[in-house]
């Protein structure tokens, strides 16, 4: 997935902000790759990674509350 573009906010981000999102990344990116490479729909991945993204905006909206 070299072709996805890493976008980071305005603000800068500090170096050990920067490495944990890159191993982030890099560990998604592994698992979508070894998913694929196992035959899983690309629907269902698609699906589990749009259930964790929910979750964790839902955990960021109530914790501002």
């Amino acid at each position: 997935m070299s072709n996805v573009a890493n976008i980071h906010g305005a603000l800068p981000l500090s170096n050990e902000t920067v490495k944990v999102v890159r191993e982030l990344d890099r560990a998604i990116t592994d698992a979508i790759n070894k998913a694929r490479q196992a035959g899983m729909p690309q629907g269902l991945v698609v699906g589990i990674l749009h259930g964790y993204a929910l979750g964790e905006t839902a955990r960021m909206v109530n914790a501002a509350d």
